[in-house]
């Protein structure tokens, strides 16, 4: 799906709910979609907005990541680092699962869900219905991409 996809999906959503994709909103979802594998602080998405729209502030920034975290368009998330950080949806029903190193706090993403055969078996067994769940896996990258990685300098040392 294309950006401009996403973002008329998102507008349409807003819609349902009463609200307007401000030219604000929509800043702000452009650089969540340009920049989806970043898992983004607000303070990060503040200052790529405010790079396109110098006139943004802060505040307008924080409303609209916690406005598309009630809409559940955006996942607010903490990776154990103590920052909040937004992650887009993609299908609204479902998280995807990620891999956290405890060495320099990388993320990678699992696009699949691994929990589907669970979900179902707890439907089954104790009539339990899930919509959503998330799943992290702390834990170290035998090659860490990240130079600032001390567990990948002391292997190349």
């Amino acid at each position: 799906m294309t950006i401009t996809e996403q973002i008329d999906k998102i507008n349409r959503q807003l819609t349902q709910k009463g609200f307007k994709l401000t030219k604000q909103r929509e800043a702000t979802l452009m650089v969540l979609l340009e920049n989806e594998k970043d898992h983004l602080s607000a303070e990060e998405v503040f200052m790529l907005v405010k790079g396109r729209y110098p006139d943004i502030g802060l505040a307008t920034v924080y409303r609209t990541l916690e406005l598309l975290s009630e809409l559940h368009v955006v996942q607010k998330m903490n990776f154990g680092d103590g920052v909040a950080r937004f992650d887009l949806r993609e299908d609204h029903t479902h998280m995807h699962h990620h891999l956290i190193c405890s060495e320099c706090g990388s993320v990678k993403e699992i696009k699949e869900d691994w929990l589907l055969e669970l979900e179902q078996r707890l439907e089954r067994e104790f009539g339990f219905t899930v919509t959503d769940h998330r799943l992290d896996f702390t834990g170290y990258f035998n090659k860490c991409g990240n130079k600032e990685c001390k567990r990948t300098r002391k292997a190349v040392s």
